[in-house]
């Protein structure tokens, strides 16, 4: 137990500790910060170690030491699904009576609770290859998530229910987006929420029907280039863990949004090749405007993710923040058209 007058450690006490490669009872020459919106990850020479932010939001909840360690366990269980021996633990940050801080000790206090994880090497990732990749280079990649997809969970939504929350999101995003303090285009953003909630109404037989048909499993629910990797066998890592109706996804949705992530990144036709891959495995072949409009909604989700940084005083480079946000709504407008 810890000393009565022992001080528990902040996030900044935690994180100072944690950039010390005498910290990590394997061993390290070097430690890498990588600050996201809701962690802190520490790359060591052969692993990286994440960490939760203690923070909270109408989606998401860390604000305690056990919530955190919940969403640790179930990012581990949920990450699995899509890996081979990556994600390898949720281990313990500890603190002794004497206040002092420990990766390796047994019986003193949980202070913190870490994901660890085998480091990829990052030149297997797709946006390093993305200049070069051909479509068949996809491959691999593209038949292990249509595997996955065949053999996940269906989740039972009436396809009014469906719909229903594709307009409630679409809302949410573009009342966030309209915050007047991110002193953003509110014609804009209304406009392209508006054709995208248009089309719920007027497809809403096309989209009630990807529930009907049982189309609706729990997916990975952030499937972009930077969380793939082209080894042998393909890894696909960082599922969005912390919200489970967040990842009651349409595959198509889901291969529409690494579609316009390639298409971000110079390679329209790497995500066109990934959708016409999908289609031939499952014999899945719905109109080529629900695709549309999945990116478009997926492009408005980004510029409210991006958006958000903005509202954070403490978030790095709020200028590289600000051009995200109006990538993504110029991708919007555009798919939503």
């Amino acid at each position: 137990m810890t000393h009565p007058s022992a001080k528990m450690p902040d996030l900044e006490e935690k994180t100072r500790f944690l950039l010390s490669p005498a910290s990590y009872p394997e061993g390290t020459r070097h430690v890498h910060l990588v600050e996201t919106h809701m962690a802190r990850v520490f790359l060591t020479d052969q692993f990286a170690y994440k960490m939760k932010k203690p923070v909270r939001s109408s989606y998401l909840d860390f604000s305690t030491l056990d919530k955190r360690h919940a969403v640790c366990r179930e990012e581990l269980r949920l990450n699995r699904r899509l890996t081979d021996g990556v994600y390898l633990d949720v281990v313990a940050l500890r603190m002794d009576s004497d206040g002092h801080l420990s990766l390796g000790a047994q019986n003193d206090t949980v202070v913190e609770w870490l994901v660890k994880m085998r480091r990829l090497r990052e030149d297997t990732a797709l946006p390093h290859l993305i200049a070069t990749a051909a479509p068949q280079t996809l491959a691999p990649l593209l038949q292990r998530l249509c595997d996955f997809y065949r053999n996940a969970k269906v989740i039972a939504l009436r396809g009014e229910q469906y719909v229903a929350g594709l307009r409630h999101q679409i809302e949410n995003w573009r009342d966030q987006l309209q915050a007047p303090q991110l002193s953003l285009d509110g014609e804009e953003i209304e406009a392209t929420a508006k054709a995208l909630l248009a089309f719920t109404r007027r497809e809403a037989g096309l989209l009630g029907g990807r529930a009907k048909d049982g189309l609706i499993v729990e997916g990975h629910g952030d499937l972009r280039p930077e969380h793939c990797f082209l080894t042998q066998p393909p890894q696909i890592i960082d599922c969005l863990e912390f919200n489970r109706p967040l990842r009651w996804v349409d595959p198509v949705d889901e291969l529409s949004y690494l579609a316009l992530e390639c298409e971000l990144l110079g390679r329209k036709d790497l995500g066109e090749a990934a959708l016409e891959y999908y289609s031939q495995a499952s014999g899945d072949r719905p109109p080529k405007t629900l695709s549309r409009f999945y990116r478009g909604a997926r492009a408005l989700l980004r510029a409210h993710l991006a958006a958000a940084h903005l509202l954070d005083s403490t978030v790095a480079e709020p200028r590289q923040w600000r051009h995200k946000t109006r990538i993504y709504l110029s991708a919007a407008q555009h798919y939503s058209r």
